[in-house]
């Protein structure tokens, strides 16, 4: 496989060797041995499968305590995908990446414990896929603003179809005191 740093320390593009011929294809979405050789040591404890219509834009979500890192692949489809640092104290802190996820690319995102994470639909429609190395927690989600001129991701849509949660969300400097998690070095 092929792994591609970002930007953001920690957050990686992976690029999982493809066999194919006329009959299909053939590829490890997960080997515990040889993603840890690449520095994602996590154990994942929940896998989600989330479906959405194009223009549909899910995030920039979190959880803080309990931060959840993050291995995401799409099957179907095509998204625009987003991690954010949201770790306070970190040096690049409110700063963004992406990657275009596809069932063509067969992409995978690792979105480390302490980023935000978001994506938009931008294929007909999307089968999403989520490795996750905490549970989900409600009482720990939190919502970033999806368009915050703070951030400014440049998102493929105008007008993406949103969440109640979503479209209410706060900007990142508007978010009280000890909801984000903190950066520990390295």
């Amino acid at each position: 496989m092929n792994v591609v740093e970002t930007e953001l320390p920690g957050v990686l593009v992976i690029e999982p060797n493809v066999f194919g011929d006329a009959r299909g294809f053939f590829m490890e979405s997960w080997n515990g041995a040889c993603y840890e050789r690449h520095g994602i040591l996590n154990h994942f404890v929940q896998d989600n499968l989330s479906f959405s219509a194009h223009g549909v834009l899910r995030g920039l979500h979190f959880q803080n305590p309990k931060a959840q890192g993050k291995l995401v692949s799409v099957l179907r489809g095509a998204v625009f995908d987003v991690a954010v640092d949201i770790r306070v104290g970190s040096p690049t802190f409110g700063r963004w990446t992406s990657v275009t996820l596809s069932a063509e690319n067969k992409r995978q995102f690792w979105v480390p414990p302490g980023f935000a994470h978001g994506f938009v639909v931008t294929g007909e429609s999307a089968l999403f896929s989520y490795k996750c190395t905490d549970y989900y927690a409600p009482e720990y989600d939190g919502t970033i603003l999806w368009n915050d001129p703070g951030i400014g991701i440049q998102w493929p849509v105008e007008n993406p179809s949103l969440s109640d949660k979503d479209r209410a969300a706060q900007p990142l400097d508007g978010m009280p005191e000890g909801a984000l998690p903190r950066y520990t070095g390295g």
